[in-house]
């Protein structure tokens, strides 16, 4: 799951994108980029791993302008989460480039055959394929979405995808079979997002596309086509949600929301660390080698709440496939974190690093060096667990 934001129109296009993509940034926080293109009609791209406020730094130390644009939140399913990795992804020339939430099953296959006609690849994703597909499809002057079109007759997996060129100016061209993908109708101005509350804050005027839709954003207006280039007629509706409800998706509360994007968050967690390239498993941010991982004799996973139940399938899990004991005073310790709990593993995961334990977090959490600070033992805790619980004054 990822963020996807594009923007034409008078406004300054960078600020539009950046505060788009922070409305998204749930779907995505491994890495994030933006695209634009300046009177100069040369492409410029800014790109950083981590979180969002990571890329506007970089825009702080190199700023750009334009007159139309793409950014992207990313949650890595294919690559790492690097700098190379981000979106938007080039073509040869760097002169096309795309935002892709989603999966290209048939990318190695495509990569290949682009590889054997001379396309040369930068990254580890499979979006990157389908800009050099775009590249190739637009020799000859062919329009941006032409190219596109046809383009997308190769693909085989899900996608919203968005696409701009320096070479076909003043134009974005977005495509969607799958993940969702909104168009946002200003007064004079054009939006592209992965979902609503991005485009709040601009207008109320919108429509989703359709799987098998191509739209064409310029700054005159939309056009809608299916994937044989016939027009398409898409009619707009009104949102009259507030901000809040948006977020929660047309779900009566939060909770409704997360119960039923489990099963998406469990298959886009486990697709961001394995590379379909090489077959590894790529956990590098739990900071623990092969070797301590072959070492483990048994793990202990501390959970509350909500996350006691996930734990618990945990447990049957790892049991089942690592063949190792979850239970015990483990080598190492899993937590399971959400909400008020994050506090107490932000609290009891230095605990163990003091005591040179490896450990990992299902969740990635900040610590606080004011609760690491401050913590003391909780003597309120069972005997057996002082040792290890910690309250925060």
């Amino acid at each position: 799951m990822c963020g996807i934001v594009g923007y034409i129109g008078p406004k300054k296009v960078v600020p539009v994108i950046i505060e788009g993509l922070r409305k998204l940034e749930y779907r995505g926080y491994d890495s994030a980029g933006i695209a634009v293109v300046p009177q100069s009609g040369k492409m410029e791209i800014r790109r950083a791993p981590g979180k969002l406020r990571n890329l506007e730094e970089v825009i702080a130390k190199s700023p750009l302008d334009g007159t139309y644009g793409i950014g992207h939140t990313r949650w890595a399913t294919h690559g790492r989460p690097t700098e190379e990795n981000a979106h938007p992804h080039r073509d040869c020339t760097g002169q096309i480039v795309v935002v892709h939430n989603g999966i290209i099953e048939n990318y190695l296959e495509l990569k290949e055959k682009l590889q054997k006609e001379g396309h040369k690849f930068a990254t580890e994703t499979d979006t990157e394929i389908v800009a050099h597909l775009v590249e190739k499809y637009s020799q000859g002057g062919v329009p941006l979405e032409e190219a596109v079109r046809r383009s997308l007759k190769e693909l085989r997996g899900i996608y919203a995808l968005v696409f701009i060129s320096a070479n076909d100016s003043q134009k974005i061209v977005a495509a969607r079979l799958g993940p969702p993908s909104v168009i946002g109708l200003g007064d004079r101005e054009y939006f592209v997002a992965s979902d609503i509350p991005a485009l709040l804050q601009h207008t109320r005027e919108m429509f989703f596309l359709a799987d098998g839709d191509i739209a064409v954003l310029t700054a005159t207006g939309v056009r809608v086509m299916d994937h044989d280039g016939r027009p398409v007629e898409r009619p707009a509706h009104h949102v009259a949600w507030d901000p809040i409800m948006a977020e929660k998706g047309g779900y009566k509360h939060f909770m409704q929301k997360e119960i039923f994007e489990q099963p998406r968050a469990v298959r886009d967690t486990l697709l961001g660390r394995i590379s379909q390239d090489t077959g590894k498993v790529f956990l590098d941010e739990m900071a623990i080698t092969e070797k301590q991982f072959r070492e483990f004799q048994q793990v202990r996973i501390v959970a509350c709440g909500t996350s006691w139940h996930a734990g618990l399938a945990a447990k049957f899990m790892i049991e089942r496939l690592a063949r190792l004991p979850v239970e015990g005073l483990s080598a190492l310790p899993v937590f399971l974190s959400r909400s008020i709990t994050e506090a107490n593993s932000a609290i009891a995961i230095p605990f163990w690093i003091r005591n040179r334990s490896p450990c990992a977090s299902a969740n990635p959490v900040k610590l606080q060096t004011r609760w690491q600070r401050n913590a003391k033992p909780n003597r309120k805790a069972p005997p057996l667990l002082r040792s290890a619980t910690y309250s925060v004054p």
